[in-house]
C-alpha cells in the first residue's frame, strides 16, 4: 500500500525547510527547488502542495503568524489568575509574555530573520503580499497592548500611563531589538536583549510589593 502521507505536517515540513533556506541564503535563493532539496522532496512532490513560490511564501508568513501568537496565547492562559500573583510575580510574567517576540533562542532567531527578509521584499516586489507583513505589524501591536492592558488591570503598572503611547513604545524597542539581535549577534546578545526589555519594563512597572 502507499504511505499515508499528512498533508498538514508536510506542509510544515515544507515551512520549515523554507525558513531554513532563507536563514541560510536569503529569501532570493529561496526557490521552489531549493525548498524541495532542503525537505527532502522532489519538485514535482512540492507542486502538489504549493503551485508557486508566491504562493509557499505567503503560506509560511502565515504559518508563521500563526505560530508566534499562538504562543504567546498559550503562555497568556497558563497564567492563569493574574491578581492571585505577587507583584514580583507579576512583574516576571509580563517580562516572560514579552520575552516571546524577541530572537532569544533559535526558533525565534530563524522566524525574525525570515520575516526582515520577508518585509524588506515586500516592499518592492510585487509578487510578495505586503498586507501579510502589515498584518503582522498590526497583530504584533496588538499583543503588546493585551499584555499591557493585563499588566494595568492587575495594577502592575503605574496608573499615570498612557496605553497607546506605551503600546507603540514598547513595540519599536521590541522591533529595533529584534532587529539588531539577528544582524548584528555579536554586538546585542540575547542576555542582553532581555536586560534592556526588563529596564523599560521596570520603569514602567508600580514599586513596593
Amino acid at each position: 500500500m502507499p504511505k499515508q502521507v499528512d498533508p498538514v505536517a508536510r506542509r510544515a515540513d515544507v515551512v520549515d525547510a523554507l525558513f531554513r533556506v532563507v536563514f541560510r541564503e536569503g529569501l532570493q535563493r529561496a526557490s521552489l527547488r531549493a525548498v524541495a532539496d532542503e525537505a527532502g522532496l522532489n519538485i514535482g512532490s512540492l507542486r502538489h502542495y504549493f503551485a508557486n513560490q508566491q504562493e509557499l511564501m505567503g503560506f509560511a508568513m502565515r504559518a508563521m503568524l500563526d505560530r508566534v501568537s499562538g504562543r504567546l496565547l498559550r503562555r497568556i492562559d497558563e497564567a492563569g489568575d493574574v491578581d492571585a500573583l505577587t507583584l514580583e510575580q507579576r512583574r516576571r510574567l509580563s517580562l516572560d509574555l514579552l520575552a516571546e517576540l524577541l530572537p532569544l533562542d533559535e526558533t525565534r532567531r530563524v522566524e525574525v530573520a525570515v520575516f526582515v527578509d520577508f518585509v524588506t521584499a515586500a516592499r518592492t516586489h510585487p509578487a510578495i503580499d505586503a498586507g501579510l507583513a502589515r498584518e503582522a505589524a498590526v497583530g504584533a501591536r496588538a499583543l503588546v497592548r493585551r499584555i499591557l492592558r493585563r499588566a494595568m488591570d492587575s495594577e502592575t503598572l503605574r496608573p499615570d500611563l498612557d496605553l497607546d503611547v506605551e503600546t507603540e513604545r514598547l513595540s519599536s524597542l521590541i522591533d529595533g531589538l529584534s532587529l539588531n539581535t539577528v544582524l548584528y549577534p555579536d554586538l546585542l546578545s540575547p542576555e542582553a536583549c532581555l536586560d534592556v526589555l526588563r529596564a523599560h519594563l521596570d520603569g514602567l512597572t508600580r514599586q513596593g510589593s
